[in-house]
């Protein structure tokens, strides 16, 4: 299954290593989900994790990156002409309708209302392994 995985889930995932969004990233690990990305995204998720607030080690942030980049599937997305109240998170669902991928985001409000758009919680209740 293809995911985008929103930053704020990221970060999550990194601070509460037992909550839904670390799980999600488990999956990403255990090669049961496939990220995807593109270069706008990855960009961001190194900006994010690298923040001296958050303290993440950067071993910790390493791994993560460069599992993304080995393992996910790096895309060109097309502009989708839809204003957001945050712009920087249209990459995001620009990447997930290209890849007709789930979109995993803890800020649901802030994309278009469509089926793609899902919570790490609604995301694991729903999810079925192979």
């Amino acid at each position: 299954m293809l995911v985008v995985v929103d930053t704020n889930v990221i970060v999550s995932a990194f601070w509460s290593k037992g909550g839904n969004p670390a799980k999600i990233i488990s999956l990403i690990q255990n090669y049961l989900i496939t990220p995807c990305y593109d270069y706008r995204i990855m960009q961001e998720y190194e900006e994010v994790l690298s923040r001296k607030k958050f303290g993440f080690e950067s071993w910790e942030i390493n791994n993560f990156l460069s599992q993304i980049k080995h393992d996910g599937i790096s895309v060109v997305a097309p502009h989708i002409d839809i204003v957001f109240s945050d712009e920087s998170d249209k990459m995001f669902y620009e990447v997930a309708k290209k890849c007709n991928a789930v979109l995993i985001t803890g800020n649901s409000k802030h994309f278009p209302k469509d089926d793609c758009v899902v919570t790490p919680t609604d995301f694991l209740n729903t999810f079925k392994p192979r």
